[in-house]
């Protein structure tokens, strides 16, 4: 059974910097694209980046401040986030991609529990 979490959310002051993981179990995901999404309190989950075999793709929100990597050997997915601001603060998910765009929620299949990242100012 395919299973992700993610791990490293916390708080942080505006500036700071933290790292998110994902880890995965269940199967290999060496050839598999994987992503990060967002939910802040009162709105709709959001796009926030995912790494494919070859590429990267980010938010505009978050492009210059975030890094995704992969580690094959762990197969485990990061998200470096650098120089947090308030309105980093959400719920933070990992997924798998299955197909179409890699912005939109409805191309991935497993879903984290996510991991919560506050951000105070």
């Amino acid at each position: 059974q395919v299973q992700l979490v993610e791990s490293g959310g916390g708080l942080v002051q505006a500036g700071g910097s933290l790292r998110l993981s994902c880890a995965a179990s269940g199967r290999t995901f060496s050839s598999t694209a994987m992503g990060w999404f967002r939910r802040a309190p009162g709105k709709a989950r959001e796009f926030v980046a995912s790494i494919s075999a070859g590429s990267t793709y980010y938010a505009d929100s978050v492009k210059g401040r975030f890094t995704i990597s992969k580690d094959i050997a762990k197969n485990t997915v990061y998200l470096q986030m650098s120089s947090l601001k308030p309105e980093d603060t959400a719920l933070y998910y990992c997924a798998i991609h299955y197909s179409g765009s890699y912005y939109l929620s409805n191309s991935y299949g497993y879903w984290g529990q996510g991991t919560q990242v506050t951000v105070s100012s």
